[in-house]
């Protein structure tokens, strides 16, 4: 059984989030770290995400949730990673990036608030954050979350990867059902791609903040798969 757990956010937020999936599985003895991205470059969160790997004293499972499912796909190539899931998240291929994912959506897809870049950084419209990328979280957190946004570099956003781990390693995913970030039929079509293990839950873009016990199950099935 894998007793380490590395767990990497996505764009717009901190490693804050991932508060109670830490809980549950310390709870059951895990050794969790939690990788906080610069989210400048893909590359540079994924050096970080290998900083923390390098670190661990045995085979890991690699978890991301949104952007940080792009940031696995290219860190999780690392010795330590036995097992990758992936939480509402992106999955790209060889040469694809977060951007070339969401460039072409379905119709009648929901759009992200996502303003005009300012300097060179994205960010969600505050107020339009909580129906659009944390709806199941009560307001007070929702617009904790909006007001505490880490700016996203339009890099990070673009940033390819070079050698999905996913082709490599086992993966699981968890469907996040009500988000209106990353639309569950391209979440299924990325889990699919990926041969993932799928299972689906009810919940909003924030399904790793609002449904810890979900995500947790989760990662305890990658864990114990060897």
């Amino acid at each position: 059984m894998i007793r380490n757990v590395v767990l990497v956010h996505g764009g717009f937020v901190d490693g804050s989030g991932w508060l109670g999936v830490h809980r549950l599985l310390t709870a059951d003895g895990f050794t969790v770290k939690i990788v906080q991205n610069p989210t400048l470059s893909l590359e540079g969160d994924a050096a970080a995400t290998r900083f923390v790997l390098d670190g661990l004293d045995g085979p890991a499972v690699l978890v991301g949730h949104s952007y940080g499912g792009a940031v696995i796909s290219e860190a999780g190539t690392h010795d330590a990673v036995a097992a990758l899931v992936y939480v509402a998240a992106f999955a790209p291929d060889k040469g694809e990036s977060v951007n070339t994912l969401i460039a072409d959506p379905p119709p009648g897809a929901p759009v992200p608030p996502i303003l005009p870049p300012r300097d060179g950084f994205l960010f969600l419209d505050r107020d339009k954050f909580h129906a659009s990328f944390a709806a199941d979280l009560p307001e007070d957190e929702a617009a904790f979350l909006a007001d505490s946004q880490v700016p996203w570099g339009v890099g990070a956003l673009a940033g390819m990867v070079t050698e999905p781990a996913w082709r490599h390693k086992p993966s699981w995913y968890l469907v996040a059902t009500a988000d209106r970030m990353i639309p569950p039929p391209a979440q299924r079509a990325m889990a699919t791609r990926a041969g993932a293990v799928t299972a689906e839950a009810i919940g909003s873009h924030a399904i790793y903040a609002s449904q810890p016990g979900a995500v947790a199950d989760l990662i305890r099935q990658a864990a114990t798969s060897r």
